[in-house]
Parts: structure tokens; C-alpha cells; sequence
């Protein structure tokens, strides 16, 4: 049997304009494996960042076809999960882990 790290299921944080503006509201965006659910990450993220986790939204971003000098790329899809920390608290992206 496969022991399972930690840190498997959290592959990146998404840093984007719509992520910074979402951690005014103490939600943290990350991108996640496709195969990972929500008790998972939350005792993963829990554990790691040693923060209370009140909600978990898992979105599925599909691939998409993109042009690129008159040729057709397909660009990969993937999950990304948007955590709600408790009040007050937070996760400093800045810092690594």
C-alpha cells in the first residue's frame, strides 16, 4: 500500500486578480489533483497550515482549445479549490510551506 504525503493534495496556490480579491473574505484559492475531495483537504490544509477550515468549493476547470500562430493548442484542465478559513485567521501564500 502507497503512503500518501501531506502535500499531495495540494499542488499550487492560484495567485490571480480574482484570488487576492477573495482573500479579503478569508478564502484561500489552491490548485488541487483531480482526484482529491473535500474531507481530504480539509484535514491536509488543516494539519499543514494549522488553521480551522469552515468550507471547502471544489470547481473543475475544463480544458479548452486555444489558437496560437494559426495553430490549435489544447490547453490541460484542472481543479481548483476555494477554502474559507474561520474568521480572523489566515494563510500567508508568501512564505512557502
Amino acid at each position: 500500500m502507497q503512503k500518501i504525503h501531506l502535500y499531495d493534495k495540494i499542488l499550487s496556490p492560484l495567485v490571480t486578480e480574482k484570488s487576492t480579491n477573495l482573500s479579503e473574505l478569508n478564502k484561500v484559492v489552491f490548485k488541487v489533483p483531480s482526484d482529491a475531495n473535500k474531507k481530504n483537504l480539509k484535514k491536509n490544509i488543516e494539519k499543514i497550515f494549522k488553521v480551522n477550515v469552515t468550507k471547502i468549493n471544489i470547481i473543475n476547470k475544463k480544458g479548452r482549445i486555444k489558437t496560437t500562430r494559426g495553430k490549435k493548442v489544447k490547453l490541460k484542465g484542472f481543479k481548483k479549490a476555494i477554502i474559507t478559513l474561520k474568521k480572523g485567521q489566515s494563510i500567508d501564500l508568501t512564505t512557502g510551506i
